[in-house]
């Protein structure tokens, strides 16, 4: 079974909202970093680190 990672991405971030409740702010500093990081010069390099 072959799930999207979208809804497994979605499903986590339910869970961890829901198991762990962080602050609003943090999750709104997580979301806005990692989306100006994905298109940052530092892509290609995060993108490596992460293979």
């Amino acid at each position: 079974m072959q799930v999207p990672l979208w809804l497994a991405l979605l499903a986590v971030g339910y869970l961890g909202v829901k198991l762990i409740r962080p602050p609003w702010w943090l999750i709104a500093v997580l979301l806005l970093g990692g989306f100006l990081i994905a298109d940052s010069v530092l892509a290609p390099v995060i993108d490596n680190a992460v293979k």
